[in-house]
């Protein structure tokens, strides 16, 4: 099988040669893709002097629209992502590529203890495998790692769902778990990364709630509505004995909080059939 290697990148000038040089002596990559995601400094100019195919974004459209153009672009039956800012060690692709021979659809670089940027991203990214592990009932150790190893046709599939953010590995990883494709997990160590950082503390914290709901509608809204709608039923039937018991009769908060719980319910059903609708095989 062909190995395409697919790097989006954003002023990684400092990083980017190195990481190619590691890749191209492990000799197991058809092609080395770098998207040039609208870089402002020599981005493409040492990717192109390491021997990488560059792809450049006039303008800079986001992590996920990099990784769309290379995986639209690789030529590859497995397209192995990573990022090109020396966090993820290239001596690790062929224990991703194993598992793939090994018969699975999506292997993801699960980043073990040690490897986070910091503590408040640890903590985030240990919420999301949570969430993300009660939604499809299958241990998730690594959702939002970058590093990953898939069957290029079956990701292609689900190019339409991927946002072009940062965001695109939960996405991914949620489809692949919702399609019935075989996900499996290879421990990895992330380095710290070479030069400046594009996350953004205070944008990046909204990014983390609008996550925490995508991970929920991705896979299955009722899921996450139906124990809401449940809890609001409970509180509404207790009310309501305490105010026969105490008044003897049936108050506006007890019809507010059914009307809630049967509102809350519907919206789940109704969000349930619209997931459905976008996980039908499109060919």
């Amino acid at each position: 099988m062909k190995v395409s290697i697919v790097i989006p990148a954003k002023n990684e000038s400092a990083a980017i040669g190195k990481t190619i040089e590691q890749i191209q002596q492990l000799q197991l990559a058809h092609e080395i893709i770098v998207v040039n995601d609208g870089s402002t400094d020599q981005t493409q100019q040492v990717a192109e002097s390491a021997g990488a195919k560059v792809l450049t974004h006039p303008y800079s459209k986001g992590n996920g629209a990099a990784i769309k153009t290379g995986a639209r672009t690789a030529a590859g039956d497995i397209i192995i992502f990573m990022d090109a800012d020396g966090q993820h060690d290239p001596q690790d692709i062929p224990h991703l590529l194993k598992k793939i021979e090994q018969g699975y659809d999506l292997v993801v670089g699960a980043r073990q203890k040690g490897s986070q940027a910091s503590i408040g991203r640890g903590i985030a990214n240990s919420l999301y495998n949570n969430l993300a592990t009660y939604m499809t009932e299958h241990p998730v150790e690594d959702l939002t790692s970058g590093f990953r190893a898939v069957r290029a046709e079956k990701f292609r599939e689900f190019l339409y769902l991927l946002p072009n953010g940062f965001s695109y590995p939960t996405t991914s990883t949620m489809a692949f778990f919702r399609a019935g494709y075989s996900v499996t997990y290879v421990p990895i160590h992330a380095a710290k990364r070479i030069g400046k950082s594009h996350i953004q503390p205070l944008k990046d914290g909204v990014r983390f709630f609008l996550i925490i709901f995508k991970i929920a509608t991705l896979f299955s809204p009722l899921k996450m509505f139906l124990p809401i709608a449940v809890f609001l039923f409970m509180m509404a039937t207790g009310w309501y004995g305490y105010t026969l018991w105490d008044a003897g009769r049936f108050t506006n908060m007890s019809a507010l909080l059914y009307t809630g719980s049967i509102m809350i319910f519907l919206m789940g059903l109704i969000s349930e059939q619209v997931t459905t609708l976008m996980y039908k095989d499109r060919n």
